[in-house]
C-alpha cells in the first residue's frame, strides 16, 4: 500500500506517526511524510522534519519527507491529489465530556474533501 501520512506538529500528528511507522513495518507499505505548515502548532515544522527523520531512522524505513506550503488542509488534500497513493494517515480528534470526537478544522477539511481513504488516528 501507498501511504501518505500528513503531519502538522501537534501531539496527535507524533501519535500518527509512531502508529504509522509501525504499521509500515508490519506491512512493508511505501510511506512519503507530508509536513503542513501551522503555525500555532506545538512543534515547528523543522521540529517534525527532524522527528521524523529520526524515527523512519531508527526503524530502518526509507520514506520521502515532503514540506508542504499554504493553507494545510489545502496543501494535504491536494498532494494526495497528485500522488498515487491508497491512503492518507492524519492525527486529529479529542473526546467531549460527553465522550465524542471533536475535529479541528485541519482534520475535518481532510476528511471530507481527500479524494482517497482517510484514516484518523487518535
Amino acid at each position: 500500500m501507498n501511504v501518505l501520512l500528513g503531519l502538522a506538529g501537534s501531539d496527535e500528528s507524533v501519535t500518527a506517526l509512531r502508529r504509522t511507522i509501525e504499521r509500515t513495518t508490519e506491512a512493508d507499505d511505501d510511506l512519503t511524510v507530508a509536513l503542513v505548515e501551522k503555525p500555532e502548532a506545538d512543534r515547528s515544522q523543522d521540529e517534525m522534519y527532524r522527528q521524523a527523520d529520526d524515527l523512519l531512522s531508527e526503524a530502518g524505513i526509507e520514506a520521502s519527507i515532503e514540506r508542504l506550503e499554504g493553507e494545510p488542509g489545502s496543501s494535504l488534500v491536494d498532494y494526495a491529489e497528485q500522488g498515487e497513493f491508497d491512503q492518507l494517515v492524519i492525527g486529529g480528534g479529542t473526546l467531549s465530556p460527553m465522550g465524542k470526537i471533536q475535529l479541528g478544522p485541519i482534520t475535518e477539511f481532510v476528511l471530507l474533501n481527500s479524494p482517497i481513504t482517510v484514516k484518523l488516528v487518535r
